[in-house]
């Protein structure tokens, strides 16, 4: 399967048939490591695309919104009944923003990469379905119609289950180095140039052989089901992958829903996490920010009354959930332009706050805390990529961060992204990760 660049007004054919199967991502057994994988577990929303029919890509900042744009007005001539609710077609992301010195093993995925999968495979509740496309050229028609035949003759039918046996991993990261710079962002916001920044640190983590990527998927679905879990693969190998409980944005015709996420506890502390001032003060201002943002858009915007805590396997967040009615016209692009980064994995003052990460993070984020999802006719559906790692071969590099604000400790922030790393290396390992 290729990659095509699509050029301007290009139109596509595409067919769509029901598969006797249970799990997109089963199809792995037979087709190989998917080009992109999507699935949020409680919703029974799953998606694995193979091969690459069109990709389009940012190749500068000024770029993203456009592209981000033109992806919902696809031309595709079905070959009998448009499919309804499946997501995409679009599968890709979009880089965190400027940061420090540049790490090559981000290049493949570039400032935005966005793909339209050759054949795309999706459940919706019980019922999976596969769609093809291909250019709308001679030979197109027959094109879909071979590839759909195809997978409907090798789909497995049974779900993937996790299946692997434990791997050992070696890991590297500087406590020292992380804990100064959260000390540099305290000693910044008690001189009143910063609220809240949001730091991050990588860990990297090998092992004796390559990384089965279709094995970390299958854990990390099963081991976080209430998050969000992703794959976005390049041709050249590089995989950025995680299980994020963050949605940044979830468009349907004019309808957003978004959430504020942020304070954070280790699951026997939850109960007094809404009664801890640092965690509910970080949370208050991400509230505050997106509600103040959306008003700028929408004529109609709510929050809940309360955060509510949101329990996953290793940590619990306190979160609120925030809804609103964009005005006429409003595209999902400024959307994502006027809510990313938001103050959970950026800070406040933001413009001053991201200054500070550039100067003083000393980490390429690429995609991590970036927008990461689907686009497509039907809306938009963004993640934030928190909990991930970019995986090539037999290296990881794994991601986690905290946000500083008055009152916080450098001891326990390290401690905060030790807990956060777990659901990367639970998956990337095969077994429970002991963190003191």
């Amino acid at each position: 399967m290729k990659t095509l660049n699509p050029v301007e007004g290009q139109r596509w054919v595409a067919g769509v048939m029901p598969l006797a199967a249970v799990d997109p991502l089963s199809g792995a057994d037979a087709l190989g490591v998917p080009s992109v994988y999507w699935e949020r577990p409680l919703e029974q929303e799953a998606v694995a695309g193979w091969g690459e029919a069109a990709v389009r890509v940012a190749s500068e900042p000024g770029q993203v919104a456009s592209v981000l744009a033109s992806l919902g007005g696809l031309s595709v001539r079905w070959l009998g009944e448009a499919p309804v609710g499946m997501p995409g077609p679009w599968f890709g992301g979009v880089r965190f923003g400027a940061t420090g010195t540049p790490d090559v093993d981000w290049a493949a995925h570039g400032v935005a990469r966005w793909t339209l999968p050759e054949v795309l495979v999706w459940r919706v509740g019980n019922q999976l379905a596969v769609a093809a496309f291909a250019p709308e050229s001679q030979g197109g028609e027959d094109a879909v119609r071979s590839r759909l035949e195809r997978v409907r003759a090798c789909f497995p039918g049974a779900y993937r289950h996790a299946r692997g046996g434990e791997v050992a991993l070696s890991l590297v990261s500087s406590r020292p180095e992380f804990e100064a710079r959260v000390d540099r962002a305290v000693e910044a916001i008690a001189a009143g140039s910063l609220q809240k920044v949001v730091l991050a640190r990588s860990l990297d983590a090998s092992a004796s052989e390559p990384f089965d990527i279709v094995e970390v998927l299958s854990r990390l679905r099963e081991q976080n089901p209430r998050c969000a879990t992703f794959l976005f693969r390049t041709p050249d190998g590089a995989c950025f992958l995680g299980a994020t409980p963050e949605t940044l944005c979830r468009v349907e015709g004019r309808r957003l829903e978004t959430e504020a996420l942020a304070g954070t506890a280790a699951p026997q502390l939850a109960d007094g996490l809404r009664g801890h001032d640092k965690d509910v003060r970080e949370h208050e201002a991400v509230v505050r920010y997106i509600l103040a943002t959306l008003r700028t858009l929408a004529s109609d915007v709510s929050a809940d009354a309360e955060p509510r805590l949101l329990e996953l396997k290793n940590v619990v967040h306190l979160r609120t959930g925030i809804r609103a009615e964009l005005r006429e016209g409003v595209t999902a692009a400024q959307v994502v332009g006027a809510l990313h980064p938001t103050p959970a994995v950026g800070g406040t003052p933001r413009e001053r706050a991201l200054a500070f990460l550039v100067e003083h993070e000393g980490l390429d984020r690429g995609w991590y805390a970036g927008p990461v999802g689907w686009v497509g006719p039907r809306g938009v559906h963004l993640v934030v990529a928190l909990r991930s790692a970019l995986v090539r071969g037999a290296r990881a590099r794994l991601f986690v961060g905290c946000g500083i604000v008055a009152g916080s400790i450098a001891e326990a922030e390290w401690r905060e992204t030790e807990m956060k790393s777990l659901a990367m290396l639970r998956a990337l390992g095969g077994g429970d990760v002991g963190r003191r």
